[in-house]
């Protein structure tokens, strides 16, 4: 009789799978795709993820190694998820071992059963008595025997301090076996009937069409994107799709791009339906975590709300896919397994024969190119909610004007008036920290970080200079390390700076910050919009963390400190960034009764892109700019591949990527591929970071099959070459940004 060979996929970088024996313990037939194993590999042990059972292997029969157990009596991953891993790992070409890691919680990457979590209850024994001998003379276990009692059904262990319940007290109860522990499964909450807890908002005509639309194609996968203006309503038309999904008794998966939303985004949800909802973000402990994706497995959450990981979330009746904010650069994973949550959702939906809806103010280029070329259909939301007005947009000129910590006189006297009207003024700065640099003022020497070809930010609060691209701090020196003068002077302005100065302007009014150092604790965010709920008069200084999604009443100034960043930049995607950055700001103004205003500081008032964007509106830029896509051979025009190295010494990176541009040459005069350029390679735009000096070589091709069937080639020369072993590369197939 023939070995069985199970067929691995291990959670490594290497992307090939790995054979092993299965012990006789290990009946064939118990055996199927997707099951957890777990094997010995080196000198440790691993998890891997069953792909196939077969009779032959490549590896002689003396070298197999037995696998050591079956973790599953069946597989946790439904096959409907293990066909999108499959695809995942073959699109990104990544291993399959990874991705499949990157799909499951935790827990289960580290061999915890796929079950629910069990509950202990604590109970009095049958026959136990309160004026049982053995505790005549233990009051505190009496007590807690007492209280025992006044719950006969049990208490649930992690509720005993609650109720003041001793843990030390119960063991003693239980070695007496006066008390017993009972272990129960979790029970999910029964299916509401009545699914609505509050009633809907009347839908205006756009909104009533696009939802008609989608509805139209609930029985199968049809793709739209929901184009509405900020403020026009787009949450209300999800939230009816849900309802009708949720009648339908099938699921939802809503996708957002950032955690900060979620608490908002899942009041909403609470406030709106009688559902089961589950949770899903960095944020959640595995635990929880574990727990929402085997509720959602076993058709026990009704709704599943989260961040790009989420898209890997099992339903047992799937029945629409919603990404809100769809342009959001954060749907792309930017190490390990580079996907794209966005594009991989459209694969899913695809997949399971389900609608999908993509919602944004400023949609991204692909995604309009995708809706112009009838890929999608396009739903367009031009009215704001409730009658709302667009906001006004000024654009003001601070050439030669004297900045104030970055603030202009015109600028300090608009918001003066807005606050004294009673309402609230948003600053939009896109720097964290009180300055973007230190500069000695007798010699010009500047805060440089060592390990990086980028200045360091000064943090006043906690009197710090610090790097935002590898996290690298020193205090601030008290003399200028090049020349000993004392003259050092924060140049520019950041969040911190920004606050303190309207502080010192405005000290009549509370100034709220809001960027990562604010609200990194946990539930800051929560308070800071409880205080800016309240509707008083204040000013938020904050990051892009305030551009995304929430809504403001009390809002009507909105004030851009800087918007030339964007204007200049060697990234082709950066006015697309800057455009929808300004849009979605100024999106949060005016979205009540009161109109908003919006004034943006600029040294080019008259560069076309800001005229166009502020004069004729978002949809005007994004035609322009996807004209000039065309003409330049740019996505969504053209596909690219981004390879990048990195490595301790210069100049190696660049020597492994001259090997591999000559590997791919000779690859495409070998397979006789057409429409594939190779650029570069060239260093990265930041040279150096976190000590390591970079290099990229950019692929660009007209269509994406000769692209992928390039790349699957390619990668097995790069994985043999010796350069190779001297640095850390990787792919990145679709890159969002050339950084």
């Amino acid at each position: 009789m023939s070995d069985v060979i199970l067929r691995l996929a291990l959670p490594s970088p290497l992307r090939r799978l790995f054979d092993y024996r299965a012990p006789a313990s290990m009946a064939r037939q118990a055996l199927s795709p997707g099951m957890r194993i777990r094997v010995p590999f080196g000198r440790r042990e691993m998890i891997g993820i069953l792909i196939e059972i077969t009779d032959k292997s490549e590896v002689p029969a003396d070298k197999l190694k037995p696998a050591i157990a079956l973790l599953d009596p069946v597989s946790p991953l439904p096959p409907a998820l293990f066909k999108l891993c499959l695809w995942t790992a073959q699109y990104y070409q990544h291993s399959l071992g990874d991705t499949l890691s990157w799909a499951l919680p935790v827990l289960l990457r580290q061999g915890e059963p796929a079950e629910a979590r069990q509950e202990r209850f604590w109970q009095v024994a049958p026959g136990a008595r309160q004026d049982d001998p053995r505790i005549a003379r233990a009051p505190r276990q009496r007590e807690a025997l007492a209280t025992l009692a006044q719950h006969p059904h049990g208490v649930a262990h992690t509720l005993l301090s609650k109720l003041m319940l001793s843990k030390d007290s119960l063991d003693l109860l239980l070695a007496k076996e006066l008390v017993q522990v009972e272990v129960r499964r979790h029970l999910p909450q029964e299916r509401h009937e009545h699914w609505l807890a509050q009633p809907e908002l009347p839908l205006n005509d756009e909104q009533r069409a696009a939802f008609n639309a989608v509805r139209s194609g609930f029985d199968s996968f049809h793709a739209f994107l929901l184009a509405g203006v900020t403020g026009s309503g787009k949450t209300e038309v999800y939230l009816q799709l849900i309802r009708e999904t949720l009648e339908a008794g099938k699921q939802a998966l809503i996708l957002i791009p950032e955690i900060n939303l979620g608490p908002q985004t899942l009041a909403r949800f609470e406030q709106r339906f009688n559902a089961r909802i589950a949770l899903l973000h960095s944020a959640v402990n595995d635990r929880e975590r574990l727990d929402a994706w085997l509720a959602a497995r076993d058709g026990e959450a009704d709704i599943i709300i989260g961040t790009r990981s989420a898209l890997f979330t099992p339903m047992k009746h799937p029945g629409l896919i919603i990404i809100d904010e769809e342009h959001d650069g954060s749907y792309k994973q930017q190490e390990g397994l580079r996907y794209h949550a966005r594009d991989l959702a459209l694969v899913r939906a695809r997949q399971e024969n389900i609608p999908i809806l993509l919602g944004s103010a400023t949609p991204s280029l692909e995604s309009l190119h995708n809706a112009h070329s009838g890929r999608y259909g396009l739903l367009r939301l031009n009215q704001r909610a409730g009658g709302a007005q667009q906001p006004r947009f000024l654009r003001l000129d601070v050439k030669s004007r004297p900045l104030d910590s970055g603030i202009s006189g015109p600028m300090q006297q608009a918001i003066g008036q807005t606050l004294a009207a009673g309402q609230q003024v948003l600053v939009f700065l896109n720097r964290r920290g009180f300055a973007p640099t230190l500069l000695c003022h007798d010699c010009g020497w500047m805060s440089e970080c060592p390990r990086c070809d980028a200045r360091m930010t000064v943090h006043q609060r906690s009197n710090e200079l610090r790097c935002h691209h590898c996290g690298y701090d020193e205090r601030v020196p008290r003399q200028c390390p090049q020349c000993n003068k004392v003259d050092l002077r924060p140049v520019g302005a950041g969040t911190e700076r920004a606050e303190e100065r309207l502080s010192i302007l405005f000290p009549d009014f509370p100034v709220l910050r809001v960027d990562r150092d604010s609200t990194s604790r946990k539930d800051a965010m929560n308070q800071l919009f409880n205080t800016i709920q309240r509707g008083q008069p204040c000013i938020l200084v904050g990051t892009q963390m305030l551009a995304k999604g929430h809504h403001f009443p009390r809002v009507t100034l909105v004030a851009i400190l800087d918007a030339d960043g964007g204007l200049f930049s060697g990234d082709f995607r950066a006015s697309e960034r800057m455009a929808q950055l300004i849009v979605q700001v100024a999106g949060r103004a005016g979205r009540a009764e009161e109109p908003g205003k919006v004034i943006i500081q600029t040294h080019l008032a008259d560069h076309p892109l800001l005229v166009q964007l502020t004069e004729q509106g978002y949809f005007a830029f994004a035609e322009q700019a996807l004209s000039e896509r065309r003409a330049a051979g740019l996505p969504p025009f053209a596909h690219l591949a981004l390879l990048r190295a990195e490595a301790h010494k210069p100049g190696q990176a660049e020597s492994f990527l001259d090997e591999a541009c000559s590997a791919a040459e000779q690859l495409l005069a070998e397979h006789k591929l057409q429409g594939i350029e190779l650029l570069g390679p060239v260093p990265a735009p930041m040279e150096r970071r976190a000590g390591r000096f970079r290099a990229q070589l950019l692929l660009q091709a007209n269509a994406r099959a000769p692209l992928h069937r390039l790349i699957s080639a390619w990668l097995l020369l790069l994985e043999q070459m010796p350069s190779g072993r001297q640095v850390r590369w990787s792919l990145d197939v679709d890159p969002v940004d050339l950084y």
